[in-house]
């Protein structure tokens, strides 16, 4: 696949880039991607709820009634679950939501991704982007002339990280700023187009086809 790369002012260059097919040439893996996808969702859990249970709380454990003969179920405590005040029955716990993704079926799943956005006519290839300060209005001018600036989401891949492009687009809501190293599954299935700089490609590259 062939794709013109565009300035920042968002006029064609002339030149074309074709996409290596190792990386936006696969057959996309859903299943794959949903895991990944599934795996940094439950990273996203801080796992700190908590209810208190029936030896937590503060209640009184003198019988409340005698055993036998009041035609009501048997009661001990008021710490009980079914009381009141009592402890909950069951309740949330402190727990760890995360869970083990071999680093291959990871790897598969963001080529799938990446795979999905090429057929799907979601990339766009853009020059170096480079800013000599941090200022939002800088960057929506680029955005402005790529067409972008349209409150769809927008995800622009960088060779490297540039502090000046990360803090001017940091107030945008709908755009992010990634590294190759840093893209994963769930950011690349949730943008409506993928920006990727010259040495964002470059970097792309290197990383997914050198040797595992």
């Amino acid at each position: 696949m062939e794709l013109a790369v565009y300035n920042i002012k968002g006029e064609d260059t002339g030149r074309k880039v074709t996409l290596s097919d190792a990386i936006f040439g696969l057959d996309v893996n859903e299943h794959v991607m949903w895991l990944d996808v599934k795996q940094y969702l439950a990273n996203q859990r801080q796992g700190t709820h908590k209810s208190k249970q029936r030896a937590e709380v503060a209640r009184t454990t003198k019988k409340l009634k005698k055993q036998k003969g009041t035609g009501g179920a048997r009661a001990g405590s008021m710490k009980s679950g079914v009381f009141i005040g009592g402890g909950r029955i069951f309740g949330p716990q402190p727990r760890d939501y995360g869970f083990k993704l071999n680093k291959k079926t990871k790897r598969v799943a963001r080529l799938s991704a990446l795979s999905s956005l090429a057929k799907d006519g979601k990339i766009a290839l853009v020059e170096n982007i480079s800013l000599s300060a941090p200022r939002t209005k800088d960057f929506l001018a680029i955005l402005d002339g790529l067409k972008l600036n349209n409150g769809k989401k927008t995800l622009l891949v960088t060779g490297a990280v540039d502090k000046n492009v990360v803090l001017s687009a940091r107030n945008l809501q709908k755009v992010t700023v990634a590294t190759p190293v840093a893209l994963n599954t769930h950011d690349l299935l949730n943008t409506d187009t993928l920006l990727i700089s010259e040495d964002g490609l470059a970097s792309l590259n290197q990383l997914y086809t050198s040797a595992e």
